[in-house]
């Protein structure tokens, strides 16, 4: 298989990182530098990361979490804020390394995804492939009607228009409370909309990502994906 992708099945990254690595000269095949993402290897070679050995990972594993604010979306954090690998801890083994697929910033909760299966979390980050995501926002104050449209035909920001795939309210009679579905990728992009029409975002979960929900999952908690969802996120297209 090739180079990057049999790293990503370490489950040491996703196969983006893997090319990086690759191509910044961290990687050997049997004690020789390679340079080429593409190169092929296979199990019988002896693949090393800044002289650090590595294998396919062959127990993956999938972590749906249920994020509290507070905690930051990285593996660790040099400042020695509270990171949502705190919350798994007890999930996995030294062996299974797992890493956050996407992120949530630190004032964002609900649901994040945790594996080790690089190759998958390669696939959910790539924009071609629109996975959905749905959040709740909580605003400081009445969504108006203009804006409510405004944000249905895509509001213009400093890095190009963003498009939403559905506006709600989520009670009635409670327009500061409002469900939005959209697949873009972007840094804060929820936020930003919100804020480029001067509103402050109070609350940010994300009740739904790549067709998960939080059912039965209370905040600050996480369960492992079934089989069943393993094969609906693998058969993405």
């Amino acid at each position: 298989m090739p180079l990057n992708k049999y790293i990503a099945h370490s489950g040491l990254c996703s196969r983006r990182k893997a090319v990086d690595f690759v191509k910044e000269g961290k990687v050997t095949v049997n004690g020789e530098l390679v340079t080429e993402p593409a190169f092929k290897v296979t199990a019988k070679d002896e693949v090393a990361i800044n002289n650090r050995k590595i294998n396919i990972q062959k127990n993956l594993v999938y972590i749906l979490l249920n994020k509290p604010k507070g905690y930051i979306t990285t593996t660790d954090d040099p400042e020695g804020r509270k990171t949502v690998m705190e919350l798994i801890q007890d999930a996995t083994t030294e062996e299974q390394r797992v890493y956050p697929v996407g992120r949530l910033d630190r004032n964002t909760s609900g649901l994040l995804l945790l594996t080790n299966d690089g190759e998958l979390a390669q696939k959910l980050a790539h924009p071609k492939h629109n996975i959905k995501k749905i959040y709740h926002v909580g605003l400081n104050k009445p969504l108006t009607k203009a804006h409510f449209e405004n944000i249905l035909q895509g509001v213009t920001l400093e890095d190009g228009v963003a498009n939403v795939d559905a506006l709600g309210y989520v009670e009635a009679g409670d327009k500061t409370q409002v469900g939005i579905e959209i697949h873009s990728g972007k840094n804060r992009i929820v936020r930003r909309i919100f804020e480029h029409l001067e509103y402050e975002v109070e609350k940010l979960d994300r009740v739904t990502y790549a067709g998960l929900t939080k059912k039965n999952i209370n905040r600050g908690k996480w369960r492992f994906l079934t089989e069943k969802e393993i094969i609906l996120l693998k058969h993405f297209k």
